[in-house]
């Protein structure tokens, strides 16, 4: 499948066609480039580096939410190991898909967050990607169904 990234904020098409216009900075289709190795992977899933370990999210799907009647909660957070948020070393936003069509993304700054977010979903079923991007490390994705 085609990946498009969009050269003004960083925006990953996932779903094989780059936009008329970028959801997240409403740049035109003509920002977007197609880049086969826009997220990284794990050379062996089986078995994770350090490394690895810090970026690939880890999503947690909870089907009640304790604010919302019918809502499903995810939370995401940077790696097993937790990723550092220091000025030069940090995940700058984390975007979420559902059935591989953007819906949200967090902006995190360093020093005072906490490489984490959390969603309130009104869908019950679907597949959820989350993919969060690294200042030093690049772009890296975890898929989970709901």
């Amino acid at each position: 499948m085609k990946i498009y990234v969009c050269k003004v904020c960083g925006y990953i098409a996932i779903n094989g066609n780059a936009p008329e216009n970028c959801p997240v900075c409403h740049a035109p289709k003509a920002s977007f480039e197609e880049k086969i190795d826009a997220i990284k992977t794990p050379a062996d899933p089986k078995n994770l580096t350090d490394l690895e370990k810090k970026h690939i999210p880890v999503v947690l799907v909870l089907k009640k939410c304790g604010l919302i009647e019918g809502c499903t909660d995810v939370h995401v957070k940077m790696g097993e190991i937790i990723h550092p948020m220091e000025k030069k070393h940090f995940i700058t936003h984390i975007d979420f898909y559902l059935d591989k069509e953007f819906i949200s993304r967090v902006i995190l700054m360093p020093g005072k967050l906490n490489p984490a977010a959390a969603l309130h979903l009104k869908a019950s079923s679907g597949t959820l990607t989350a993919i969060e991007l690294c200042t030093l490390h690049g772009a890296w994705a975890k898929e989970v169904a709901l």
